[in-house]
């Protein structure tokens, strides 16, 4: 612990329907969340705290909705094989700044939350509390 530190902590969820998804540990694992995920419609809650002193002082939650395109398994095993072991990082496996993107007919919300950071709500409250210049 360092005294007077501001400490930032962020996590995110991806909920399908009432079922929550984690990431894949293996590529036979992406594989069948990925097939699980094809075109349907699923939710990202990306969530970010400040905490101060062992007491959160800040939270935020951001939610974005993605629809994966209905792409074939040909084009399943193509990306499986392009993206490899990358896909055992995000939940959902995939990346939206990579690869990713190929897989979705359409997106809703900010792209920092579906990195998993709701970015412009953190730089917001750090201008509020004059850590960074406003």
């Amino acid at each position: 612990k360092i005294a007077g530190s501001l400490i930032i902590g962020a996590d995110q969820v991806l909920a399908l329907g009432d079922e929550l998804l984690s990431k894949a540990p293996s590529i036979d694992e992406a594989r069948s969340a990925l097939r699980r995920l094809r075109g349907r419609t699923h939710e990202l809650h990306s969530a970010v705290a400040f905490a101060e002193k062992g007491k959160v002082t800040w939270a935020h939650v951001a939610t974005a909705r993605l629809t994966m395109r209905d792409f074939s398994d040909a084009f399943l095993e193509d990306y499986l094989t392009r993206a490899g072991d990358r896909v055992s990082l995000s939940v959902g496996a995939y990346e939206l700044e990579g690869l990713g993107v190929q897989l979705f007919d359409k997106i809703d919300g900010d792209y920092f939350t579906v990195l998993g950071l709701p970015l412009l709500p953190v730089l917001a409250e750090l201008r509020l509390r004059e850590i960074i210049p406003s």
